[in-house]
């Protein structure tokens, strides 16, 4: 009977490929050399069944699935076709078998036959949904180093053409601002599933994100941000306890870098200042970040408050006499020589040029911390 089965193995594969290409559209859409694979694990399907069938009806192994059914096909294959895709094409060439059986066996073993086919399809479906789990097992694990991978490189600097690869294996489309929030990991929850909430928080956010905990500290990088403030208010609930800080936005991932670099160091200096919100961004950090070395920082209040100050003397001399007072304009016009409405409006043009006031007592010390820097300039 096996014999039998094995001889028309030929006529029933190539009856179930013209199905294929008839019923099933997505065939169709493979390459040619992958409908030749898929008609080669076809093949090797019905000749496993026949050889299964003339052993007495053992059990189907994963590992036989993979030897005699898979055969030679390239693992690739499991990420062409889906596991739904080979549900149906077993079903398919059970159904094809099913309507050639009875001119192929006796009629006094038809029945037996049919009942034995029944019984290995059921057994391949088992056995192949084992198969695709495995796979896709491995390529979680794989994709859980190549984040780790990616989201490293960012923290190091390195922005390369091989970090976009990467990151696009993973699904990063590359759409709008990208920020990197920095912050300790939670000591309860496993990284498996912080990152699985973290990812669906994300997609329903409309982010792109990569994740990985580094030591004790939980990286975010989040792409599509148009609001770096409010996206790290929107993540912050997945951080432990302490400071939560963000670095960005910057155009697209390859100066990911940037950002990753001023999240660091504002989060070093987080903790000097007190009143910090939580997010707090890494740009209302730079004086406590010069505070702890950070030549971008001192760079940033140089270029963005100093120098448009110090480009009129008047509003320099004001601003220094200001706070030279204690932060009183009535003190601050004795000593100029000038009426107090005058220093109230040297410190609006002041306000204007550098976006911070001298009577906000943070934005006056961003204000102080940026004089002193101007002043030690080399």
């Amino acid at each position: 009977m096996a014999d039998l089965l094995l001889r028309a193995v030929g006529s029933l594969s190539t009856a179930a490929t013209a199905r294929m290409a008839r019923d099933m559209p997505w065939f169709s859409g493979l390459s040619a050399e992958e409908r030749s694979w898929v008609s080669l694990i076809v093949q090797s399907g019905l000749r496993g069944f026949s050889d299964w069938y003339r052993d007495g009806g053992p059990p189907v192994t994963e590992l036989e699935v993979i030897s005699q059914v898979f055969g030679e096909a390239p693992r690739t294959l499991t990420g062409t076709i889906t596991l739904h895709q080979t549900v149906d094409l077993a079903r398919l060439s059970i159904d094809v078998v099913e309507e050639h059986l009875d001119g192929i066996v006796p009629a006094s073993d038809a029945m037996a036959v049919h009942t034995a086919l029944s019984r290995y399809a059921r057994e391949i479906a088992f056995a192949t949904a084992e198969v695709y789990a495995r796979a896709a097992e491995q390529r979680g694990a794989w994709d859980a180093r190549l984040e780790a991978l990616v989201v490293d490189s960012v923290m190091r600097s390195d922005s390369d053409q091989s970090l976009l690869s990467r990151a696009s294996a993973l699904g990063w489309s590359g759409r709008g601002g990208v920020v990197v929030v920095l912050g300790s990991a939670p000591v309860d929850r496993p990284e498996g599933g912080l990152f699985e909430g973290i990812r669906h928080h994300a997609r329903h956010l409309d982010l792109e994100v990569l994740c990985a905990v580094q030591g004790e500290r939980l990286v975010l990088v989040l792409g599509g941000v148009r609001d770096a403030e409010k996206v790290a208010q929107q993540v912050t609930e997945h951080f432990g306890a302490g400071p939560v800080v963000a670095g960005g936005p910057v155009p697209d991932l390859t100066r990911a870098h940037e950002a990753a670099l001023d999240a660091v160091w504002g989060l070093q200096a987080a903790p000097a200042w007190v009143e910090a919100p939580r997010p707090v961004l890494a740009d209302d950090l730079l004086p406590e970040r010069v505070l702890c070395g950070d030549e971008t920082a001192r760079e940033r209040l140089l270029a963005e408050v100093f120098h448009p100050v110090a480009e009129s003397d008047t509003l320099l001399e004001t601003l220094t006499n200001f706070f030279g007072a204690g932060g009183s304009i009535e003190g601050s016009a004795r000593a100029l020589f000038v009426h107090a409405n005058t220093v109230r409006y040297r410190l609006r043009q002041v306000a204007e040029l550098t976006g911070l006031s001298a009577t906000d007592p943070r934005e006056a010390f961003v204000l102080r911390v940026a004089l002193v820097v101007g002043r030690t300039e080399p």
